[in-house]
């Protein structure tokens, strides 16, 4: 069981480590969700060049709110130490509900949308930009990788990349610990409408999916999402059963409150929100409630904080609020690990889920925050807080890392 501080305050403290610790300016980071193929393909992005040239080729653009306004791309990924992530497929089906991505009309149609998806995250592996990571071998493998490149030692070259695709140097000190690797991803589907069937499910998790989350915004067809409300449907439990059978995690981010709880009830496998954030600093459905988060924890879950700007403040309102109006900066995004950890009483159950460029790009972000690559500043700022190396390694990538070496035993 859960030993919850009730009113005292966690504090931060050095621990015993297993590997070295690593200084700040070269900490690893895992993100635990971005929409990568989304904007490949939607926004027709490519995300092998870097932030500045695809910025200027949306100039002029007005069919997105984001456009010329991007942070991410591989290369800045590469620059912020930005090593391991959780890249999405996402495709939902129409409904009557606010949305913030388009809507096919047809499960099939939805379904045929992410195997685009997945053709891109293929591709990208081919010219050595990505590494799928499905099981424990290969997570240890890219890990290892990582701290070779980071001690000095050599590494497999990847294929051959042009060189408009490497990262420019934006003045971060310290050695980058994936400067020249591919970034590491881990294969999840947010939002199930694409799932035609439950052999579809299953013909996804042998192409590489290991997380979903059930539902996105309002109805679906298995879920109930953020702004909804009600239970899981008939076809939502037999796909609950379907998750727990293959051993896939089950990403409660976005499921709306009746559909957190049953969830709980029903799921028996191992679950994290990928990106979310608290409702008791951001009164939105969208968050957890301080009883969610304890609840989560209770099942040894990691929570990633998200940057998305309404999230992080109070009152904001979309294509209206700056960050210069409200003062958001990127330490915001402590406030809400801070407060996962607090409730937790430790700082095993925070990460990073940034969802940066999820339909949403600077005119939504902290006023301080460029690229993805600032990412590699939140451990400085975890540390202005009172927090010891150890922990703060845990919350950059640990906590994530341990939880998938746990989960894929």
């Amino acid at each position: 069981m859960l030993e919850y501080c009730g009113g005292c305050r966690f504090t931060s403290s050095l621990h015993h480590s297993i590997t070295p610790l690593l200084p700040l300016a070269s900490m690893l980071v895992f993100d635990a969700h971005l929409d990568l193929a989304m904007n490949a393909l939607e926004w027709n992005r490519d995300l092998t060049r870097r932030i500045e040239e695809i910025r200027e080729r949306e100039k002029g653009m007005t069919d997105k709110p984001d456009r010329g306004k991007g942070t991410v791309c591989l290369p800045e990924m590469r620059r912020g130490g930005v090593g391991l992530c959780v890249a999405t497929l996402i495709a939902r089906i129409e409904h009557n509900a606010y949305s913030p991505v388009f809507g096919w009309r047809s499960q099939k149609q939805a379904w045929a949308q992410t195997q685009g998806q997945l053709a891109w995250y293929r591709a990208m592996e081919q010219g050595g930009e990505m590494v799928q990571i499905r099981d424990a071998a290969g997570l240890e493998n890219h890990l290892n990788l990582l701290q070779d490149e980071r001690a000095g030692r050599p590494v497999p070259s990847p294929p051959r990349r042009d060189e408009t695709s490497r990262p420019a140097d934006h003045g971060l000190t310290g050695p980058s610990p994936s400067r020249e690797l591919p970034v590491g991803y881990i294969l999840s589907l947010e939002g199930a409408d694409s799932i035609v069937t439950l052999n579809h499910l299953e013909r996804a998790y042998e192409q590489g999916l290991r997380a979903i989350g059930p539902a996105h915004y309002g109805p679906g067809v298995y879920a109930n999402g953020t702004d909804a409300s009600g239970g899981f449907n008939a076809k939502g439990r037999e796909l609950l059963q379907e998750i727990e059978r293959l051993g896939m995690i089950l990403d409660v981010t976005h499921l709306c409150d009746d559909c957190f709880w049953e969830a709980l009830d029903l799921f028996h496998g191992r679950i994290w929100a990928s990106h979310q954030n608290c409702r008791a600093l951001v009164p939105h459905n969208r968050q957890f409630s301080d009883e969610q988060i304890k609840a989560i924890v209770e099942r040894d879950a990691v929570i990633g904080a998200a940057l998305d700007a309404w999230m992080l403040v109070p009152g904001w309102v979309r294509r209206q609020t700056t960050a210069e109006q409200v003062g958001l900066k990127l330490e915001r995004i402590v406030d809400h690990i801070d407060h996962v950890c607090q409730i937790a009483g430790n700082a095993r159950h925070s990460g990073i889920g940034s969802d940066l460029d999820g339909a949403f790009g600077r005119e939504q972000t902290p006023a301080d925050l460029d690229t993805i690559g600032d990412l590699a500043r939140v451990p400085n700022l975890l540390t202005a807080r009172g927090y010891k190396a150890a922990d703060i390694e845990s919350i950059a990538h640990g906590n994530f890392v341990r939880f998938l070496r746990e989960a894929w035993k």
